[in-house]
């Protein structure tokens, strides 16, 4: 496993949890949207370099 494929993998889980935090604590739908985009497109382009 390559380094950029681990530490693209490591922010798309981050910023996952960050989603899952901003949603318990009911903060604006958009910015939650825009972490959880972020984190999809990450976790998708760790899993590709693999």
């Amino acid at each position: 496993m390559s380094n950029t494929a681990m530490i693209l993998i490591f922010v798309g889980l981050f910023l996952a949890g960050g989603v899952i935090s901003f949603w318990k604590q009911k903060q604006a739908k958009g910015v939650i949207l825009v972490l959880a985009l972020g984190s999809v497109m990450c976790l998708g382009a760790g899993l590709m370099r693999l």
